[in-house]
């Protein structure tokens, strides 16, 4: 999973890059300090796998991992080529999903592009140059079919869908507000690789006193629940500041840290709950003497896919799969007693897996 964390200059956005990844990344109080994409890979927390880890005595832990990407800050005109322009919105067209980092604090020390706070205008102008963007791709595409439309139906069929994100994205509505009728017209759009088709979280950044009850008290974060409402897209509360604070701190040391500030989770843990859930993602787990391994899949995914993930082989030569629910598993203390009160399924091609099976793949080439 590959994400890009985006924003107008001075919101936050390097500052909450530094404090998920630890890389470093320059933050300063003045617009493009980030110039070149800065990338990270966070491992996702789950408790399970330091569980699963200790019952089978496992050389080592493999966590799912998530690839953030820290993009240069965006102002009006950048597809013109204002600011960094092209080169942040060709970093961002490799992204799975979009971190809209939105300023949700008063600080007069720390300078805002537009010269006061204002959520909704930050997003607005943000996804304005991401529509002008697809927008100039849309009419080129156009342009090319319609010399084709002619003599092939199938392209006279997805000029139709282009004409209609034309005339949606020139109201300004985002492509991954569009409806579309039919699943070969979802799988021609995504073919795209549109910008505003992008599923998107909003990252309201808040001051300390904010985080205490979530933002529910703020006014600016009201305004980006009701936009992200609007627009089908997650939103979570964080305080940049408090991530930063606590990057460098043990897990121990952590949630002592947040149990103090009476808040129960990190920004890290609420955004890869947002990410998991916005994707459709789940994982599942394995677990052995060598290593104890968390592996992300879609939500839906069966079997054979499932342990394609491990390896091509063993998709392609998938036999059957042998699962036990993590919480079963844990309960009985280990495999062997999981078998014996029959609580290891043998299952085939068709099963769908869910999040937290324990799985031992068998397959044959």
């Amino acid at each position: 999973m590959k994400l890009g964390i985006v924003g107008l200059p001075n919101v936050g956005k390097s500052t909450l890059f530094n404090s998920l990844t630890q890389a470093g990344a320059e933050s300063a109080n003045y617009p493009f300090c980030t110039i070149d994409p800065n990338v990270g890979i966070v491992t996702v927390p789950d408790p399970r796998l330091k569980v699963l880890s200790d019952l089978y005595s496992s050389k080592k832990i493999v966590p799912a991992v998530i690839e953030f990407v820290d993009i240069a800050g965006l102002v009006k005109g950048a597809s013109k080529g204002e600011g960094l322009g092209n080169k942040f919105l060709s970093n961002i067209r490799e992204v799975d999903a979009i971190v809209h980092v939105v300023r949700c604090f008063e600080d007069t020390n720390v300078v805002h592009v537009d010269g006061e706070v204002n959520p909704v205008r930050d997003i607005e102008t943000i996804n304005l140059e991401l529509i002008f963007s697809d927008m100039e791709m849309v009419d080129r595409r156009i342009a090319k079919s319609a010399k084709l439309a002619k003599m092939d139906k199938t392209v006279a069929k997805e000029l139709e869908v282009l004409n209609m994100i034309k005339e949606k994205l020139e109201e300004g509505i985002s492509v991954r507000a569009i409806e579309f009728d039919h699943d070969d017209d979802f799988a021609f759009v995504a073919s795209l690789n549109l910008l505003t088709n992008k599923p998107v979280i909003y990252a309201a950044n808040v001051s300390e006193d904010d985080l205490i009850d979530d933002g529910v008290s703020n006014p600016y974060v009201k305004t980006v629940k009701d936009w992200a409402k609007e627009e089908g897209s997650s939103i979570f509360v964080l305080c940049a500041k408090i991530e930063e604070e606590i990057a460098e701190l043990d897990e121990d040391e952590k949630k002592e840290f947040l149990d103090d500030l009476g808040v129960h989770e990190s920004g890290l843990d609420k955004l890869v709950a947002a990410s998991y859930e916005l994707l459709g993602l789940i994982s599942y787990l394995t677990a052995g003497e060598q290593e104890t391994r968390a592996w992300t899949i879609t939500r839906g995914t069966k079997a054979p896919g499932a342990a394609g993930k491990i390896h091509t082989d063993f998709e392609r030569g998938f036999i059957k799969a042998e699962i036990i629910a993590y919480e079963a598993l844990v309960a009985t203390g280990s495999l062997v007693a999981a078998k014996e009160k029959g609580l290891v399924r043998i299952e085939g091609k068709e099963y769908v897996v869910k999040d937290g099976d324990v799985i031992l793949f068998r397959f044959n080439i």
